[in-house]
């Protein structure tokens, strides 16, 4: 897909916002918030014009350029977090997409977000995801025409999936030649 300059701002999220049950702390807080600045670092860098970080369950320094966004029912589940950035700009007539990523790939850098941001386009009827080893991942890009539908199925501990599954025009871009796209869930 090629890039429309003229599409708007990409905003990045940085979904932190859970109690890490597995993990056994908020994964916010992971390596000393090592994890949060590479998460941070990795939208930034790899071109998002904004960058947001959830938090609920656990508060911490958001690193710069990021802004915080606090998810007061981060209990229900990622789709809170999911949500709390959607309506952030749901109705921000700049806005040509969302990248979403997750505080617990530390692997996942810039280059990732980079490769999908172009497949992206930019496009605002574009929805794109990383896959590795043909498992889809993350970062997710939902163009901004997306927004109102992915809100309109969120529940639980389920994010955009349900609504990519469903969907037969998801650009999948392969990915684990630059990062292994494994969720931090237990600690070492």
């Amino acid at each position: 897909m090629e890039p429309d300059p003229a599409a708007g701002v990409v905003v990045g999220a940085v979904l932190a916002a859970g109690a890490g049950n597995r993990y056994g702390m908020p994964k916010i807080l992971a390596e000393n918030g090592r994890w949060l600045e590479l998460a941070v670092t990795a939208l930034d860098r790899g071109g998002c014009d904004e960058v947001y970080v959830t938090h609920g369950a656990a508060s911490a320094q958001i690193p710069s350029p990021a802004r915080g966004v606090e998810v007061v029912r981060w209990r229900d589940g990622v789709s809170e977090s999911v949500r709390s950035v959607l309506e952030l700009v749901r109705l921000r007539t700049d806005v040509a997409g969302v990248l979403i990523h997750l505080v617990d790939l530390p692997s996942i850098g810039p280059d990732v977000v980079a490769a999908v941001l172009r497949a992206s386009g930019r496009c605002r009827s574009a929805l794109v995801r990383a896959t590795y080893a043909g498992r889809p991942g993350h970062p997710v890009y939902l163009g901004s025409e997306h927004v109102d539908p992915v809100l309109s199925v969120l529940a639980g501990d389920r994010g955009a999936g349900p609504y990519l599954a469903a969907r037969a025009d998801v650009i999948e871009v392969p990915c684990g030649h630059l990062g292994d796209g494994v969720d931090g869930d237990y600690r070492p």
